[in-house]
């Protein structure tokens, strides 16, 4: 049962078989000089009739697939899509105080056969103690993995939070409003304060905020209550199916899905209460460029008020070490330019001796002055707001082949990750997501993709830091039984993800879905009006979907800008076979891109793998002339396991896995369209419980604490090797002494004799 906005009419997948696809044969030619007999000519029509039957049957199904796929489009309209307003990251400045309601919450799980039961008993009205029996929950975490019961952690239904806290009684002075937001809930959430609804959202992994000024006591007790539900149905983003299902003692809700991670749920992100004033800044736009060594940064400004005429906009820029370097003024428009004399780029980590690089923008809202104005008013009289953000300057292009940051051509190295740890599930730890980033320079990785979900607003600012480059992907994972209802709640997804991250300069692409069912014919119509809505929204950036289905079987693919595809050589296909990668991946590579050109490896099987991977690359370059990625490739292994020779699961079986690959990748580089790898997965994460995952997915390099498995020191070598600044920055402990150069032993050697 569902709480929140209308889940119903799941709509039920639209599949199209197979088609025949090939009519073998023709009529023999007919000079019509000799006569014949009419046997003759009649065994000679039958051709000629089955000719004209396959032509008109041909046509016939083509003039079909067209009304289907004008059905199909049909059925996708668009013009209905909600716009997301503010959600500005809160920080304190002279103008805005911020109180953090993080900590630990009494915690209540609902019956999994009665959801409802706490909105029909009224639950919010008051403690949740003095209904049901409360135990203590963490704030910020998923509350799955932190006691030690088995139903609690494999919940179905609903779940309720509460606490209490007080308020400033200063919060009432003035004329400050209060709001109230949420970093993350999954996956949909109702939202009471002192027994008054005041917000709901659906989508886990975003925020929401609403305004609660007048919900609040100041200088008083309050009590805040939530309610999360975590099920997944077939018009929910990400889906899933919930059955009845008999157990020893009665019936048990039980949840499934498609996709390969656990289904964490809760307060994942940080609980806020902030305020602004009663004209404040409600949002920011901002667009960089440079030419020469002069930069831009295009702003633009909404407040809390339709009239600006009365406003003017100050904007200062800082520099890293504090330092003005230039400023802007707007009035009514409250937009302009910020123009950087000798400016400092974004650049990509191992691509500048800064990576990194960040300004702050300081943006001051006030009143303009009237020319009847005080003479002896004060500046900061007139001062209504002020809000600071970092800003990267930095240019993206791409195009047919290549995919350029500051106008030089970029090779991704990075990862599949996951939100995931021991105990806190998705729940944001910052000593983690610290130690996450250390391990990310550590390797040499340039960039990852937040599969299969937005992460939290603090790794993307660690990103924009450390610059590493983001693959934004969107909730939408496994994507199948398309629907109106599931295509506007996609679009929503994507509206308030790219809301929340177009300002991030690590942000280079956005990721629309992870592995769409799009070998059937209606995912067409779909995924283009997803990829028009996510063009119409940021045309500034490319985007892409990491696909799963077969090259030739793939409908959604030519929406894309850069192809990111998925494939599993040596591992769900081909299991064991180390001779089974290379030419695979660089023919689908080619496939998916424009020129097919073959490159097959024969010195020895071991190399057959290569060649998978390099014909797999080369198919779909081959299809939609757009630059290729690897998205995912990798094999599972288990911690200290060894074995001589190579053997599946073990350490040593994927660390050949990736050497395979690595041949297949230098060999699509040569041809100038594939831009990247991507490893699954960055960390061992956990999993829905099956009898093919012995404790989580062990695709990971590093284990799920974070120690590395023997492929992590391979792939160091390897990603710190490919970095643009040279064998002059390579880290001093990347290669192992072991013995001196054939040069200096014979020099050695000459000395001794």
């Amino acid at each position: 049962m569902r709480l929140l906005s209308c889940r119903r009419g799941g709509g039920g997948s639209v599949d199209r078989d197979n088609e025949a696809g090939n009519a073998n044969g023709g009529s023999e030619s007919e000079n019509g000089e000799q006569p014949v007999a009419a046997g003759t000519a009649d065994r000679r029509r039958k051709p000629r009739r089955k000719l004209i039957y396959t032509v008109v049957t041909f046509a016939v199904m083509g003039m079909i697939g067209c009304m289907v796929n004008v059905v199909f489009g049909a059925m996708y309209t668009s013009g209905n899509e909600s716009s997301t307003e503010g959600l500005l990251y809160p920080i304190e400045s002279e103008t805005r105080e911020m109180k953090k309601l993080d900590g630990m919450w009494n915690f209540v799980r609902s019956e999994s056969n009665n959801p409802s039961q706490g909105i029909r008993e009224k639950w919010y009205t008051d403690d949740l103690a003095r209904f049901r029996k409360t135990i203590q929950m963490p704030v910020p975490s998923s509350y799955n993995d932190v006691t030690e019961d088995a139903g609690l952690r494999d919940h179905v239904g609903t779940v309720w939070y509460d606490r209490k806290f007080f308020v400033p009684r200063a919060w009432s002075k003035g004329d400050d409003r209060v709001f109230l937001r949420f970093g993350s809930v999954h996956y949909s959430t109702i939202v009471w304060i002192n027994g008054v609804q005041v917000m709901t959202h659906e989508f886990g992994h975003l925020p929401f905020e609403a305004d609660v000024t007048n919900a609040l006591k100041y200088g008083a007790e309050n009590r805040i209550t939530v309610l999360c539900d975590n099920v997944l149905l077939q018009v929910t983003v990400p889906q899933g199916k919930v059955d009845n299902q008999a157990i020893d003692n009665g019936v048990e809700l039980v949840q499934s899905y498609t996709f390969d991670f656990f289904n964490y749920a809760g307060i994942h992100r940080s609980v806020v209460l902030y305020t602004v004033p009663r004209v404040y800044i409600r949002d920011v736009v901002i667009h960089t460029s440079y030419e020469g060594d002069e930069g831009r940064v295009d702003y633009q400004v909404t407040t809390s008020m339709n009239e600006t005429d009365h406003l003017l906009l100050k904007v200062k820029l800082y520099d890293r070490n504090g330092t003005l370097v230039s400023k802007d003024e707007s009035e009514a428009k409250l937009q302009g330019t910020v123009v950087v004399p000798q400016v400092q780029l974004w650049w990509p980590y191992l691509m500048h001796p800064e990576p990194g690089y960040l300004y702050t923008m300081e943006i001051t809202l006030g009143k303009a002055q009237s020319n009847d104005a005080p003479t002896d008013e004060k500046e900061e009289d007139t001062v209504l707001d002020v809000y600071r953000l970092k800003v990267g300057i930095r240019t993206l292009e791409w195009n047919n082949s290549s995919f350029l940051i500051n106008g030089k051509p970029i090779y991704f190295r990075g990862f599949g990750r996951h939100e995931d740890s021991d105990i806190r599930g998705k729940g944001l730890d910052l000593a983690l997501l610290t130690k996450d980033f250390n391990l990310l320079k550590w390797i040499g990785a340039n960039a990852y993709r937040t599969s299969h979900y937005p992460y939290s607003e603090e790794s993307m600012q660690f990103a924009d830091e450390h610059g590493i480059m983001i693959i934004d992907e969107c909730p939408s994972v496994d994507t199948e039984n398309f629907s109106q209802i599931l295509l506007e709640k996609h679009k929503s997804s994507i509206e308030q993800l790219i809301h929340r991250d177009r300002n991030h300069p690590s942000v280079v692409m956005w990721s629309i879905a992870n592995e769409p069912r799009t070998g059937k014919m209606v995912a067409s119509p779909y995924f283009e009006a997803v990829a028009q809505y996510t063009k119409k929204l940021d045309p500034t950036r490319p985007i892409t979907a990491a696909i799963a289905v077969n090259v030739n079987d793939d409908v959604a693919a030519q929406y894309l800008d850069i192809v990111s595809f998925n494939r599993y050589n040596a591992w769900y296909a081909n299991s064991g076979k180390l001779n089974m990668i290379t030419n695979r991946v660089i023919e689908e590579a080619e496939a998916w891109n424009k020129k097919h050109k073959r490159h097959r490896l024969h010195s020895g099987k071991l190399n057959m793998i290569t060649n998978r991977v390099i014909e797999e690359a080369e198919a779909w370059n081959k299809k939609h002339n757009k630059p290729v990625l690897m998205s995912e490739y990798g094999a599972d292994t288990q911690e200290g396991l060894h074995t001589l020779p190579a053997y599946i699961w073990s350490e040593d079986y994927q660390t050949r896995v990736f050497s395979q690959h690595f041949k297949a990748f230098d060999a699509l580089r040569k041809q100038n369209f594939f831009i990247g790898e991507f490893v699954w997965n960055f960390a061992d994460f956990k999993t829905a419980q099956t009898y093919t995952r012995v404790g989580g997915n062990k695709k990971g390099i590093f284990t799920r604490n974070r120690q590395p498995k023997a492929a992590a020191y391979l792939l160091r070598q390897r990603y710190h090797a490919l970095g643009e600044l040279g064998k002059s920055h390579l880290p001093d402990d990347l290669f192992l002494y072991t013995a001196p150069e054939n040069s200096q032993l014979l020099a050695q050697e000459k000395t001794e004799l």
